[in-house]
């Protein structure tokens, strides 16, 4: 089982989050116990932002056993794809987010997503196994 990551669940616990850290830690964990840890070049670099160092942010992830797993073109385009339909129906973004991409790389590369962003990614990525880290139930 491949688990891939969004930059929500990560921060969660890096930065210790009060309301949402401890639930971020134990699906961590479980995920990590069932398969692979992977996060796309995007979580990275806002995993990045929050560390003081390049090092810093490298060696936390190292810590939690996350590989790196960059966005491959099928990817990108279907992000692009799932850009362009929410701005059909009335999206008010004028570029694409981090979040597309995000949810379209776990499409590609892996079983399911961890995240508590679970809105869009069900309305435009409804193919994609959603786990929240914050529901009862996990998915």
């Amino acid at each position: 089982m491949i688990t891939a990551l969004d930059t929500t669940v990560l921060l969660d616990v890096f930065m210790a989050d009060a309301r949402f850290g401890q639930a971020s830690r134990e699906a961590l964990r479980r995920c990590r116990t069932e398969g692979a840890l992977i996060a796309c070049d995007i979580v990275w670099a806002e995993v990045s932002a929050a560390f003081s160092n390049e090092r810093a942010a490298y060696d936390a992830l190292e810590t939690l056993g996350v590989g790196f797993d960059p966005l491959n073109e099928a990817a990108a385009a279907n992000a692009g794809s799932s850009w362009r339909e929410y701005r059909r129906r009335g999206g008010t973004r004028t570029r694409v987010i981090p979040d597309f991409l995000i949810a379209a790389h776990a499409g590609a590369r892996a079983d399911r997503l961890l995240t508590r962003d679970r809105g869009f990614t069900r309305t435009y990525f409804g193919h994609i196994t959603v786990m929240d880290p914050t529901s009862s139930r996990g998915t």
